[in-house]
C-alpha cells in the first residue's frame, strides 16, 4: 500500500491490470455510442426523424471526435495516462447521460457532439497503455486485448439494451451506461500501477512539426482513414442493415448484429495472436506486420455477399467474417504505431491518424442515407468496404517499404506522469 492507502502494483503480471482498466473503458465507449444505433427504430417513431436526421446525429459524432482526435493524443502525451484518462471517461459518461433528456434532433446532436469529442481520449491512451508499459514482443498481444473490447461493447449492447429499453424506457439505456463510466473512474483513482522498467527521465514530446513530415504518419493516417470508415459505417448502419434487408423488429436484430461483433473479437485476439507468433519464429517485424495485415485484408473481400443470402444468420457470418478482418487489420494498425514512433509520440501520432479517419468516416455515412433515400441501397457501400484494406496496405507498402522498429531506449514513460 502506498501512504495514500492505495494499492500499488508492479512487475511484469500487474501491468495487465492497466489492460484490464483500458478494456473496460473502451468497451463502455462503445456502449455509450451504440444506443442510438439500436433505439433507431423506436427514436425515429418517437421523435419523427428521417434517414439523413439520423445521418447528420452520427456525422456529428464522427466530426466532433475527428477534431477532439487533434487535440486528445496531445493532451495524453503531455497531461499522461492518468489524469487525461479519467478526465475523458467522466466526461463521455455524462454526455452520454444527456441523451436522456434530449427533447429533439437538435438535443441529440449536442449530446452527441460532446460524447465524441470526449470519446476520442479512448484510442491514444489505449495504444499508449501498450507502448509505454510492454516490451515490442508482448505488446502485439496487449494491444490484441485492448482491441477486442470495442466489439465486446458491441456486443453487451444489441443483447442488453433492447431489452433494458423495453423494461424501463429508453432513457434508462443512457443513464445506466453513462454511470457505469462514473464508477470506472473512481475505480481508475484507486490503482497505481508503475511500469516494468523506465529510464526515469521523461523524453521530450516530438513536434507535431516532425510527425507531419514523417512518411510513417501519413502512411498510418491513410490506412486508418481507409479502415475507420468502414468500422464506423458498420457500427452506424448495421442494425439497420438487418432490418431493412431482412425485416428484423428492433427486439430480434440485436441477436445477428451481436454475432457480426463476437466474430469481430476473435479479429482482435488474432490480430495480436498472429505477428506475436512469426516474430517469435524468426519473421522480422517488417515480414510478420506486413503478412498479417495481407491475410486480414483479403478475409474481408467477401462482405458483398451479404446482398445475396436469405437468411439473416448467413449474412451475419459474412458481416461477422468482415469485421473479424477490420478488427485483425486495426490491431496491426496499432501495432505498426507502436512499432516506428517512441512511446512520447504514439499517443500523437495515433491521434493525427484518428481524425484523419473519422473525418472521412463522415462521408461514408453520409453516403449511406443518399444511396438508401435513392434506392440504390447498401451494394455500393459494402463494395467501397471490401476494397478498403488491400487499397490501405498498399499505402502502407509505398510509403514505408520496410518496417524498422524503433529503439526500445526511447520508450519509457511513468504512469499518472
Amino acid at each position: 500500500m502506498n501512504a495514500g492507502g492505495t494499492a500499488t502494483r508492479t512487475g511484469g503480471a500487474a501491468r495487465w491490470v492497466i489492460v484490464a482498466m483500458v478494456f473496460v473503458a473502451i468497451m463502455l465507449n462503445y456502449v455509450d455510442r451504440q444506443i442510438l444505433a439500436l433505439l433507431k427504430p423506436s427514436l425515429e417513431t418517437e421523435f419523427n426523424w428521417s434517414d439523413q436526421d439520423y445521418a447528420n446525429m452520427v456525422s456529428a459524432f464522427q466530426f466532433s471526435a475527428a477534431v477532439a482526435f487533434l487535440g486528445t493524443g496531445w493532451f495524453i502525451d503531455r497531461v499522461g495516462l492518468k489524469l487525461g484518462f479519467a478526465i475523458g471517461v467522466a466526461v463521455w459518461s455524462l454526455a452520454g447521460m444527456a441523451h436522456a433528456v434530449a427533447a429533439g434532433v437538435t438535443g441529440f446532436i449536442l449530446a452527441r457532439v460532446v460524447l465524441g469529442a470526449a470519446e476520442s481520449i479512448g484510442t491514444p491512451a489505449a495504444v499508449k497503455s501498450a507502448a509505454t508499459y510492454f516490451t515490442q514482443s508482448e505488446r502485439s498481444v496487449a494491444l490484441g486485448v485492448g482491441n477486442t473490447a470495442p466489439n465486446i461493447g458491441a456486443i453487451v449492447t444489441p443483447l442488453a439494451i433492447p431489452a433494458l429499453a423495453v423494461m424501463f424506457g429508453w432513457r434508462a439505456a443512457f443513464l445506466v451506461a453513462g454511470g457505469l463510466g462514473l464508477v470506472w473512474v473512481v475505480v481508475w483513482f484507486l490503482i497505481r500501477v508503475q511500469p516494468v522498467a523506465h529510464s526515469g527521465a521523461v523524453p521530450a514530446p516530438i513536434a507535431w512539426s516532425a510527425l507531419l513530415r514523417d512518411r510513417k504518419t501519413l502512411a498510418l493516417a491513410i490506412a486508418k482513414l481507409l479502415s475507420d470508415q468502414v468500422w464506423f459505417f458498420m457500427l452506424s448502419w448495421l442494425p439497420d442493415l438487418f432490418h431493412r434487408l431482412f425485416g428484423l423488429p428492433q427486439g430480434t436484430v440485436g441477436l445477428p448484429v451481436a454475432l457480426v461483433y463476437v466474430m469481430a473479437a476473435g479479429g482482435a485476439l488474432t490480430g495480436g495472436w498472429l505477428p506475436t507468433r512469426l516474430m517469435a519464429v524468426g519473421w522480422s517485424t517488417n515480414r510478420a506486420r506486413k503478412t498479417t495485415l495481407l491475410i486480414y485484408a483479403l478475409l474481408i473481400l467477401p462482405v458483398s455477399g451479404v446482398l445475396f443470402v436469405s437468411s439473416p444468420w448467413s449474412a451475419a457470418l459474412l458481416l461477422g467474417l468482415g469485421l473479424f478482418a477490420h478488427q485483425g487489420f486495426s490491431t496491426n494498425l496499432f501495432g505498426f504505431a507502436t512499432d516506428v514512433f517512441p512511446a512520447q509520440a504514439v499517443g500523437s501520432a495515433v491521434g493525427i491518424a484518428a481524425f484523419c479517419g473519422n473525418m472521412w468516416s463522415i462521408g461514408l455515412i453520409q453516403l449511406a442515407a443518399f444511396s438508401l433515400s435513392h434506392g440504390w441501397g447498401y451494394g455500393p457501400l459494402l463494395a467501397i468496404c471490401s476494397g478498403s484494406y488491400l487499397l490501405a496496405l498498399g499505402f502502407i507498402q509505398l510509403l514505408v517499404p520496410v518496417i524498422e522498429p524503433v529503439d526500445e531506449s526511447e520508450r519509457g514513460h511513468v504512469f499518472g506522469h
